[in-house]
């Protein structure tokens, strides 16, 4: 994606988007299961281990700013209009030495907002910017290095794992380079079953890889690892029917049954809600499916368990059977109230036993029993964040998909996700006539939802070099002790953010390293552990600093820290302290690091995106001001922004434009077989368009096509296939441009998990003024334009 790592270039060394080059022949028949690691097990990774030691001080001599001028390089904000790069900014590489660098944890995995941290808290301060790190650790990888073996190394103090930053001080022994303690290598570490050679432990692949997934022994499970459980709980209610989603679910269950994660213990189970909750018996030996109506939602009464929540394997029929029924079933109804609270109820104490995935689907407010809403700002009622903590305590995780023509009080019903660990979709006004757009989106996300990679009872700590500390956490989960996040349920689609702050001086320590190790048992019922490290030097200089910050992290951790701002505190504190971040370290850039004082709003090249960044959060829907932003909307946008990983959070902030009625084969791609046409990214400003062009807009969920008035015909038939633009699709026409076409836009969404819809956009088009609102350099009724931000910026410094 536009702010992403950039796709791999023939030639280009280093790994790209979680693809690793694979290891030696042989290595899989050594007790390593699919294993496969960043480097050939017999490249020189490290040096001989008495070289160790000495390698690390060998860094302190190198100087930042002599290998990084251009990050440093003074720009003139107010005079250098077009700052975006034309292709994808990639993420900064930390000054480390080379085989170090080579071997580091990858940025779409582990990213810090400073790729050079500060030596003392004090230098931390005056460089004005935020210290934190950005995780997303259950990422599809393509081929990721599994270890098994009965002996996991290490540390016997703080219980770091080992990995490619520890010291071999000898063949027997290995310092910790978070406590810096020194660990026996055990016995049989010192076999490498890739070289097949005896007495060389810093080559196993735990010391080649700095992430690396371990199949956990029996000490790492505190009972046996629960089977996949999977729990929809569907609103029935007239509302519901009317939007025609059950229809949708239900073909998408069918469609998607045998691609469920899990093994032979596979349990699922349905419960469906109006103002009554209705339970299906689904027992092996029925002829079809039973519905068990259950009328007293104050005093829950669960019928027998094991008839509900049943094997799929052996129940798959019966299963079958009741999702062809279910659309039907309800068709004629006129119930129109929602006992939402009490069917969640009903669900908690039916997964009490196992723990599990609890789906819910929701098309209106809640208004009767437990849990019933009223219109809000903030949570209205504490049933619902109360229930998720009871949830998360039995290993219940919490998924939400809202349908709603109307207000559905998602401050209030997001709890529920937020603090299970769980996720939420939005598809406001959906209707299966009505919003087509919206359909394609809820089945490609359902079946994404429904097939990918899913860890069970998941824990997840992270643990840094002495002297600094963890002190907040953003993201959905439950913070189980300082360090510890628990996690219901853990999906590859989740981000996470945690601030940092240097507690003690670093001042004997040349490099600095963070490991998150998330353990998690499998849908087929093995106990995992998945580790990443990460290892970033330390500095003394505030040019140093600046030198190394990374503008696409410190927008991603601010964007978190403001959508908890506005919780505890307001909208207008959330905004302030966004427009603060930049005016400070701008303030400190020009008075501590610049040497000639000059005029003009200066930044280093490496922040000359910042003031654009800030500027497209207070426009983003989650924090724009003005009456046009609709509550569950702006809440929704909040919840995205905290929980999608940086890549695709950067995209809502700060859409891709790209012109493509003029797509050429110069500079493309060639991504199996197929040439992907690569257009410039272009800054989003109205002047950018033309009304006898036709423009891309990619803003990360959604993408427009937006089709000038005056738009040369050629494009109009040989791309949409009519004369006219009267069309809302994008068809597979068997023209050269319509090839290009497609192929860039299946290129853009091949790159990341879910699908994002396309919309097309003529000028008379009710989505205009969306896209309108994403040209984020103009001016608009309630916010400043790029050029008047720069210059209210730049009277705010020279205070």
């Amino acid at each position: 994606p536009p702010t992403g790592v950039p796709p791999p270039q023939p030639g280009t060394p280093g790994l790209h988007l979680g693809h690793y080059p694979s290891l030696p022949p042989g290595y899989q028949n050594t007790g390593y299961q699919n294993a496969s690691a960043p480097h050939n097990a017999t490249s020189p990774m490290h040096p001989a281990i008495t070289g160790w030691p000495s390698m690390l001080p060998s860094l302190a001599a190198m100087s930042l700013q002599s290998t990084t001028p251009e990050a440093l390089r003074v720009v003139n904000l107010l005079q250098e209009r077009n700052l975006l790069p034309p292709t994808p900014i990639p993420a900064p590489t930390p000054c480390l030495q080379q085989d170090l660098q080579k071997i580091n944890c990858h940025p779409e995995v582990f990213r810090s907002t400073l790729t050079s941290i500060p030596q003392t808290q004090s230098l931390l301060n005056k460089a004005k910017m935020p210290l934190g790190l950005l995780l997303h650790p259950f990422k599809d990888l393509s081929q990721l290095p599994v270890v098994t073996s009965s002996t996991i190394v290490r540390c016997r103090s703080c219980r770091t794992y080992i990995n490619p930053f520890v010291s071999f001080l000898d063949q027997r022994r290995w310092k910790c380079n978070l406590c810096f303690r020194v660990n026996d290598v055990p016995e049989e570490f010192m076999y490498n079953p890739v070289s097949r050679s005896y007495g060389e432990p810093h080559k196993r692949p735990e010391v080649q890889n700095a992430t690396i997934e371990f199949i956990a022994p029996s000490e790492y499970m505190l009972r046996p690892p629960q089977p996949a459980v999977y729990l929809f709980i569907l609103d029935v209610s007239h509302n519901a029917v009317e939007t025609g989603y059950l229809t949708v679910f239900c073909q998408s269950l069918l469609d998607n049954i045998n691609a469920l994660p899990g093994d032979s213990r596979t349990k699922v189970g349905f419960i469906t809600f109006d103002s009554t909750i209705h339970f299906y018996n689904l027992q092996e030996g029925l002829s079809q499916p039973q519905m068990l109506i259950v009328s007293d939602i104050e005093d829950i009464f669960l019928p027998t368990p094991d008839s509900l929540l049943v094997n799929l394997n052996e129940c798959k029929e019966l299963v079958q059977d009741l999702l062809k029924s279910l659309p039907t079933l309800f068709e004629k109804t006129m119930e129109t109230q929602s006992a939402l609270g009490s069917a969640l109820q009903a669900a908690y104490k039916l997964l009490l036993p196992t723990g599990g995935r609890m789906s819910i689907f929701q098309t209106q407010l809640p208004n009767l029993g437990v849990g019933t809403l009223h219109v809000h700002l903030s949570p209205a009622t504490d049933f619902y964040k109360k229930l998720a903590l009871d949830c998360s305590g039995q290993q219940v995780a919490v998924d939400l998909f809202l349908l709603s023509s109307q207000y559905c009080d998602l401050a209030s019903l997001g709890c529920i996700s937020r603090y299970s660990a769980g996720s939420v979709y939005y598809y406001p006004s959906y209707h299966h006539q009505h919003t087509p757009a919206q359909v394609e989106c809820f089945q490609k996300d359902l079946k994404r939802y429904l097939t990918r990679k899913i860890g069970f009872e998941a824990v997840m700590r992270i643990r840094c070099t002495k002297g600094l500390s963890i002190h907040t956490f953003h993201g959905n989960f439950f913070v189980r002790s300082t360090d510890l996040l628990s996690l219901p349920n853990v999906n590859p689609d989740a981000g996470f953010a945690v601030q940092m702050s240097i507690e003690e001086n670093l001042d004997d320590m040349q490099v600095v390293s963070f490991q998150a190790a998330l353990l998690y048992t499998s849908s087929k019922g093995e106990r995992r552990i998945r580790v990443h490290t990460l290892c970033l030097p330390v500095v003394n200089s505030l040019s140093d600093i600046f030198a190394g910050a990374d503008v696409q992290a410190i927008t991603g951790l601010l964007a978190c820290m403001a959508v908890d701002r506005s919780a505890t505190a307001s909208l207008s504190d959330a905004r302030d302290a966004m427009t603060n971040a930049a005016i400070d370290s701008l303030t400190s850039y020009r008075q501590s690091v610049l040497t000639i004082q000059q005029p003009g709003l200066l930044a280093p090249a490496c922040l000359r995106l910042f003031p654009l960044f800030i500027l497209a959060l207070l426009k983003q829907k989650a924090f724009r001001t003005g009456t046009s932003t609709r509550l569950d909307d702006r809440l929704f946008a909040m919840c995205q922004l905290k929980y999608q990983p940086l890549v695709y959070a950067m995209l809502m902030i700060h859409p891709a434009l790209y012109r493509v009625d003029d797509l050429s084969d110069e500079g493309a791609l060639n991504i199996s077989e197929r040439t992907v046409p690569q257009p410039r990214v272009l800054q989003l400003s109205v002047e950018k368009l033309s009304r006898e062009a036709a423009f891309l807009m990619d803003a990360g969920t959604v993408m427009y096509l937006w089709i000038g008035r005056n738009c040369h015909p050629n494009f109009l038939t040989q791309v949409l296939g009519v004369p006219s633009y009267a069309t809302y699709l994008l068809p597979e026409l068997d023209t050269p441009e319509s090839q290009r076409t497609r192929a860039f836009v299946g290129w853009l969404r091949d790159q990341r998990p879910f699908f994002p819809s396309l919309q097309v956009i003529r000028d008379e088009s009710q989505l205009k003024p969306t896209f309108m609102q994403n040209m984020i350099e103009d001016r608009t009724e309630s916010a400043l334009s790029y050029y008047e931000f720069l210059l209210h910026l730049q009277q705010q410094i020279s205070k």
